[in-house]
């Protein structure tokens, strides 16, 4: 079989299918990534995701995940948004969702593109695959590095000069053996924008995350209070946060997303924090039925819009959310009665 021939028909047909970029690793090429991240763990920046320490070395050789595996296709899709997100942060009375949750949940969605090349893939090589989207542990991010896609840029995201950083990731796993494509180099040079731009220093150094003062983090992932020194930094962030994407200079290369479901809805576009505080857990199952938004609960995400609220400064919210102190979730309750006396010192 001519592999080579093949892997390009592949691309062909990931275009087709509608992503933007297809390139190809060995399941070898990140022989890097258990030290770093036997070093993240070590100094605790995983905060309360302790599932990044379980079957860590799975994340640093695929073949660890699956023995048979000859070659890692990684494969980049596009979200970008129509505008600068960073201009919804003005916007003190409504809330902020980070645009890749703002449409339909991108795993979905990616996942049956990907299933669309990996059956192409086997009818032509009649070979196995197995396909993941963020689900399992797979060193996406430093796999699309090795395979040619982009680098992990000083906010540890993945970069591309061709594709900014607004894009997801999906990577397929076959039994055939392609020829690996060249990896890419870092070209931040000395920008450091996205580590100047976080709200909470989340960068400890430049490739560097503690996730326990990232807003993403903090907004999804985290359960229970977040550290009072940091809702301050928290905006009217509600769920995620797109500041150092946001201000890349190499989104200057971006590629429109090509799918509308990632548009974001009417709804959660620019979102009252009023309304959303008076969600109770059926509306808010209801609500972001079919939106990555579901997983955090109803009360995380309360708790979260609380933490608006107080940073508002609006004292229209007072009330609002004067109505949250007595709720039945005690963290809600709590973030309730910090914005209460947010809103209060501030003479409302």
């Amino acid at each position: 079989m001519n592999c080579s021939g093949l892997k390009e028909r592949l691309r062909e047909e990931a275009s087709q299918v509608g992503f933007a970029a297809c390139r190809v690793c060995a399941p070898d090429a990140v022989p890097e990534v258990p030290g770093r991240l036997e070093r993240f763990l070590a100094e605790g920046r995983q905060g309360q995701m302790g599932w990044l320490a379980e079957r860590s070395s799975w994340r640093g050789d695929p073949r660890q995940l699956w023995p048979e595996v000859q070659s890692v296709v990684m494969l980049a899709e596009p979200y970008t948004p129509e505008h600068d997100p960073l201009e919804d942060l003005a916007h003190r009375e409504r809330g902020v969702v980070s645009v890749y949750a703002r449409g339909r949940d991108y795993h979905d969605i990616v996942k049956k593109r990907l299933k669309r090349v990996a059956r192409w893939l086997v009818g032509e090589a009649g070979c196995e695959v197995k396909v993941f989207v963020d689900t399992a542990p797979v060193a996406e991010k430093a796999l699309a590095q090795a395979a040619g896609l982009g680098w992990q840029g000083k906010h540890t995201n993945l970069l591309s000069r061709s594709l900014g950083n607004w894009f997801f990731l999906g990577s397929i796993f076959t039994t055939v053996a392609l020829e690996p494509d060249a990896p890419e180099g870092e070209h931040c040079g000395r920008c450091r924008k996205c580590l100047d731009i976080c709200p909470t220093d989340a960068f400890p150094a430049p490739f560097q995350l503690d996730a326990r003062r990232c807003i993403s983090y903090l907004t999804i992932e985290h359960k229970g209070p977040v550290d009072p020194a940091l809702r301050p930094g928290l905006g009217n962030r509600i769920y995620g946060c797109d500041d150092c994407l946001a201000v890349c200079p190499w989104n200057k290369f971006a590629h429109e997303g090509r799918d509308q479901r990632y548009a974001a809805r009417g709804d959660l576009d620019h979102p009252r924090l009023a309304e959303l505080a008076r969600l109770d857990d059926a509306a808010f199952r209801e609500k972001f039925s079919g939106s990555p938004i579901k997983r955090t609960g109803r009360d995380r995400f309360v708790r979260n819009v609380a933490y608006a609220i107080g940073n508002s400064g609006a004292k229209e919210l007072l009330s609002v959310a004067q109505e949250l102190v007595e709720d039945s979730d005690p963290v809600v309750a709590e973030a309730a009665r910090w914005a209460v006396e947010r809103l209060q010192d501030e003479g409302c």
